[in-house]
């Protein structure tokens, strides 16, 4: 194996957490820009919503299967070609005038982002070999925090000043350049492999098992879940794909996801802690933007620039992390604050209200940023401590599913959550309100003598009241929901939090665990 220079092992790790950032930013970019892009193509909000669900899907097919895709082409050769794929369709995706045209470049689009992940992170750990392995996954962990954070802000600013193509154009300049660093300096001994036997069955079911899955929990509550019998066929579609999928890899010789590695128990247990890890990123990102938002009526721009500190943060918390992992601190360590410390920020989170400021949210987000530094980290390098050479890339593929699978659990199930809390506050509200009540009358005079200055003669005064009455409650319906869901999701961390001390204490790095190269 060629022995890297420091400065090309820095080249090396700007390259690939830059592609691993440009994949993330597109899972949550394109959030912002639904409106204006509805408009211009002359689509419903419904149904453009297929240009996230059909990058999610991809995604989440082409993941768990990133393993056997780079020994087959070879680890360098594939993820140049993901990087190309995925810049190609980027500028699809800008040119695309009708829904179905961005959709389907968006799918194209998520086949090389899928592959973009896992295959980063896989270079990284070839790439800082043995006790140097903490430090690589502190680096990919700060890539992990910062796209999808950064997402909605870079968003906000290209559709507050631009237009939505722009939103996919700029990922070009930073693929040519990413494609032209990994052809310069990744080395050819990446490539080196012995080609397994395509698992044409595997793929299949993995395909619809997931593919099924995926479509589920993306449109599952705009469906109405199991009101709709598309659902309902495509989750006896998953299961059944699933349970058939599993079953066929464990027979295989050369499966196309090997789950046999799922035998370490400490990789067992990491991907169910990742899976959590998941479910908060993703879902804390989604419903915060949304209070912000719809409630507190902030603009994109601004909900992005109050993300931004926290996350910052967790850079500044990573590559120190990072060293002491690689000084020999246990990683439990770190995962055990971590978690407690995501519970701190829900608890702190729900006991906002509609008067708070900007700075009230400062210190549960400074939280949760140093709470997934603590996670992220860690997780990365124990998904890959212990496991054979050969089977490191594999092992990263799986961790990395479930993330992305707990963010697509997590956002449904948030969803679905809120919408229960939605109707259980109304009602609430509502049933406190009756017209006899001194404190109505006060309330409904002091917005009725409001609006006849702002209001023509002609206008309907009571009705106008009523209305903004109305809205008010609304607005508190919603800001109850969002906080219950920030202590819902806090419930999960709770639930998982056993799972930490079942893990088994093991070196990050050390003889155990080589340069993949070295198995070839």
């Amino acid at each position: 194996m060629t022995t890297l220079t420091r400065a090309a092992k820095i080249i090396i790790a700007v390259t690939t957490i830059s592609a691993a950032i440009m994949e993330l930013i597109d899972t949550s970019i394109v959030n912002v820009a639904l409106n204006q892009m509805a408009g211009n193509l002359g689509a419903s909000i419904e149904d453009i919503a297929w240009v996230i669900t059909s990058y999610a899907i991809a995604n989440v097919i082409i993941i768990p299967m990133t393993g056997f895709l780079a020994a087959y082409f070879g680890r360098r050769r594939y993820y140049m070609a993901s990087i190309i794929i995925f810049t190609i369709a980027s500028v699809f995706c800008g040119l695309s005038t009708s829904l179905w045209q961005i959709v389907l470049w968006r799918f194209v689009q998520g086949l090389g982002g899928g592959g973009l992940l896992s295959t980063s992170q896989s270079i990284l750990f070839e790439t800082f070999p043995g006790k140097q392995r903490g430090l690589a996954a502190a680096l990919f962990g700060m890539g992990i925090v910062m796209g999808p954070t950064l997402g909605p802000t870079l968003g906000g600013i290209i559709i507050d000043s631009y237009s939505w193509p722009l939103i996919f154009y700029i990922n070009v300049p930073f693929g040519i350049v990413a494609s032209l660093l990994t052809y310069r300096f990744i080395p050819h001994e990446y490539d080196i492999s012995v080609k397994p036997k395509i698992d044409w069955s595997g793929i299949f079911l993995l395909t619809v098992g997931i593919g099924a899955l995926q479509y589920v929990l993306e449109r599952g509550e705009t469906e109405d879940w199991f009101d709709s019998r598309l659902i309902i066929w495509l989750t006896v579609v998953a299961v059944v794909g699933l349970v058939t999928f599993i079953w066929w890899e464990l027979r295989q010789k050369q499966p196309v996801v090997n789950l046999r590695i799922l035998k370490d128990w400490n990789l067992s247990l990491t991907t169910l802690l990742t899976f959590i890890v998941g479910f908060i990123l993703f879902t804390s990102v989604f419903v915060f933007p949304l209070m912000l938002q719809r409630v507190l009526g902030y603009t994109a721009y601004e909900t992005g620039l109050t993300l931004l500190p926290a996350s910052i943060l967790s850079l500044v918390f990573m590559p120190f992390i990072g060293k002491m992992l690689q000084a020999g601190t246990q990683p439990k360590v770190f995962v055990t604050i971590g978690f407690i410390t995501l519970m701190g920020f829900g608890i702190l989170m729900s006991r906002a209200d509609l008067n708070v400021s900007s700075g009230f949210f400062a210190l549960p987000l400074m939280i949760r940023g140093a709470g997934l530094a603590c996670l992220m980290v860690p997780l990365n390098a124990m998904a890959v401590a212990g496991l054979k050479p050969r089977d490191i890339p594999q092992g990263v593929a799986l961790n990395n599913m479930m993330r992305q699978l707990g963010g697509s659990f997590g956002i449904a199930i948030i969803n679905n959550y809120i919408a229960h809390r939605v109707a259980v506050h109304r009602m609430d509200l509502v049933s406190n309100i009756y017209s006899g009540s001194n404190q109505f009358a006060e309330r409904y005079n002091q917005i009725s003598q409001g609006l006849q200055s702002k209001l023509p003669v002609t206008a309907n005064l009571p009705q106008q009241t009523y209305k903004l009455i109305e809205l008010s409650i609304m607005k508190q319906t919603f800001m109850l929901s969002y906080l219950d869901a920030f202590l819902y999701a806090t419930l999960f961390i709770l639930i998982a939090f056993p799972l930490i001390f079942l893990t088994k204490n093991r070196k990050i790095g050390g003889e155990e665990i080589k340069m993949a190269g070295e198995a070839h």
